[in-house]
């Protein structure tokens, strides 16, 4: 079951990342490089934008600083909103405004103060004694250790949490403690390669006598956790973990299956039959290109359709091969960035490759057999008709999707008769468009 604390996290790093690209449009300082320094002598009097292996500020930042990179550290002033997010981010100086933090190890040092907000999502978050958040802290982590001090509430969501400052608000946690989460290893266990060192913290939540909270307490908990007298200033709330009480599945009735298939039968038509206006009204000589191919190599079209679906799948393996060891070999060479442009480019690769085939065969094959036939069907009915612009894509696709859904009908057991016709169908169109694209590759080599 996806605990609180999960959801919290990954709406951490969303906002995080969300208002990275939401900065109003403004004048901008941009660094970039294995490690970069801001030295203790140095403003800079706009946003700062960095991405780095190792990043230093020691100086000031009049706007906001957004950056990324794999070791943050944070001890001068950014006099607006702090955007960060690497493997380590360490903030030992002043954030005038909200700070919003993300990665594997983040701390708030002895003189860090954080003017407004902090949002922070990762895996381990420490807050050191002497370290000032004066707005309201929002976390979702694997662990958390607060002794720094938060004028306003807090509320957070993780495995394990351990109270040891002052707090002006209330506190609101989901820890999830449960008797299986007792004996689990602390977060230091797992994380050895860090720079910095990672607390070591119980599962389930942790106040010391130390603490002070003067709100109300909240947290989530399968049972009733220690809370030292006269450390919580309001009221003290437990509340037992939802546990997913979800209705019994009940199947359809054969009613709601048969309507719930000519629902689904319509609309594909309606969808189809749009693309296919759009698709005839931006490239008629395309559609009609490809048409005229499977017309007049029906089995042509079938044969290197197959071939096609299997270049694409062939198409994907490389693009992950070059990845994977374009990234190791330009890693090996400690050209970072080189290494990191290589993964980028495949996974825009890999992306905008799958969005083109799922709209090939989703719509363009069908539209194009269903052209094939509506014509076909029509030259016997009326061939003045058969030439028209529209009617033959229409009532192709109509007289299509109709056949394939009454061999998907739900009451009967022929369902693999109405995939298989389907599939064949995406087959002649990916063939028809891969003998058009290799005819106009020859003829731009002949011409």
């Amino acid at each position: 079951m996806k605990t609180i604390h999960k959801f919290l996290s990954i709406f951490a790093l969303l906002a995080l990342f969300t208002l990275t690209f939401a900065t109003p449009a403004m004048a901008f300082d941009g660094r970039g490089g294995d490690k970069v320094t801001i030295e203790a002598d140095e403003v800079i009097k706009d946003d700062l934008y960095v991405t780095a292996n190792e990043f230093v500020l020691e100086g000031t930042v009049e706007g906001d600083l957004i950056v990324f990179g794999q070791t943050i550290t944070i001890n001068g002033t950014v006099e607006g909103d702090l955007i960060a997010a690497g493997q380590v981010v360490i903030i030992n100086g002043t954030v005038t405004d909200d700070a919003r933090i993300a990665g594997a190890a983040l701390q708030l040092g002895e003189n860090a103060v954080i003017g407004s907000d902090l949002l922070v999502g990762g895996a381990s978050l420490e807050t050191k004694d002497g370290s000032i958040v004066e707005g309201e802290i929002v976390f979702g982590s694997g662990q958390a250790l607060l002794d720094g001090d938060v004028t306003g509430d807090v509320l957070g969501g993780t495995a394990a949490l351990e109270l040891n400052g002052s707090f002006g608000g209330n506190v609101e946690a989901y820890v999830d403690a449960t008797e299986d989460t007792k004996s689990s290893p602390p977060m230091s266990t797992y994380m050895t390669n860090i720079p910095i060192s990672i607390p070591s913290v119980d599962p389930g939540l942790t106040i010391a006598d130390s603490a002070k909270i003067d709100g109300n307490l909240k947290y989530t908990s399968t049972y009733d956790l220690p809370i030292p007298g006269d450390v919580v200033g309001g009221k003290v709330t437990r509340t037992a973990p939802q546990v997913n009480t979800q209705a019994q599945y009940v199947p359809p009735t054969p009613a709601e299956k048969v309507g719930n298939w000519a629902l689904d039968m319509v609309r594909t038509m309606i969808t189809l039959v749009l693309f296919g206006l759009l698709l005839g009204w931006l490239f008629p000589t395309f559609t009609k290109t490809l048409s005229e191919k499977i017309n007049s190599q029906p089995w042509g079209s079938l044969g290197w359709g197959a071939i096609a679906w299997a270049a694409f799948f062939v198409a994907l393996l490389v693009i992950v091969l070059v990845m994977i060891f374009g990234g190791m070999f330009f890693g090996l060479l400690t050209l970072g960035g080189v290494a990191g442009s290589v993964i980028w480019l495949g996974i825009l690769a890999l992306f905008g490759l799958t969005i083109l085939f799922v709209l090939v065969t989703s719509y363009l094959t069908k539209i194009v057999v269903g052209d094939m036939m509506g014509k076909w069907i029509l030259s016997r009915i009326n061939p003045a008709l058969a030439e028209h612009k529209v009617w033959p894509m229409v009532t192709g696709v109509v007289i299509l999707i109709l056949i394939i859904e009454l061999f998907s009908f739900p009451l009967l057991p022929i369902g693999f008769f109405g995939w298989l016709i389907n599939f064949s169908v995406i087959l002649c169109g990916l063939g028809a468009l891969w003998i058009w694209g290799r005819e106009t590759m020859q003829a731009r080599k002949t011409a």
